[in-house]
């Protein structure tokens, strides 16, 4: 099953997809509209670009700190979540052990981030990835 439907199958999960690493990319499936599902995928796009710049930033100075490869991010709000793991995301619900259920199925689902989140996302468009991304 794909990890889309899997997810919208949760009970809470207001929405899920994928986004693409340009940010002009996505698909998604819940209560979200065309123009919001937009914006979301360049907000996690934008997000997953951030996390990753601070975790090199914190790995150049305590190296083998154990913050990297980044796997993801969480960002908790008043009544919603999001979830990102890889270039997955879904907004939920804040209810008690939803967080637990949707995290559990996207990290079985994605699976373990090589070393370089950038990369591989990069790839996925076809890009050449001995150049600089940054």
């Amino acid at each position: 099953m794909n990890i889309v439907k899997q997810l919208m199958a949760i009970p809470g999960v207001i929405a899920a997809g994928e986004f693409a690493f340009r940010g002009d990319r996505f698909s998604y499936e819940g209560a979200l509209t065309d123009e919001f599902a937009r914006m979301a995928s360049i907000l996690c796009r934008a997000n997953t670009l951030a996390i990753n710049m601070q975790t090199e930033i914190v790995d150049s100075f305590a190296e083998g700190c154990g913050c990297r490869p980044v796997q993801g991010w969480i960002a908790h709000g008043d009544l919603v979540t999001i979830c990102v793991v890889g270039n997955y995301f879904a907004f939920i619900e804040n209810r008690d052990e939803l967080l637990n259920d949707v995290m559990t199925i996207m990290r079985a689902k994605v699976g373990d981030i090589r070393d370089d989140l950038l990369a591989n996302l990069y790839s996925k468009i076809g890009g050449d990835t001995r150049e600089a991304l940054y």
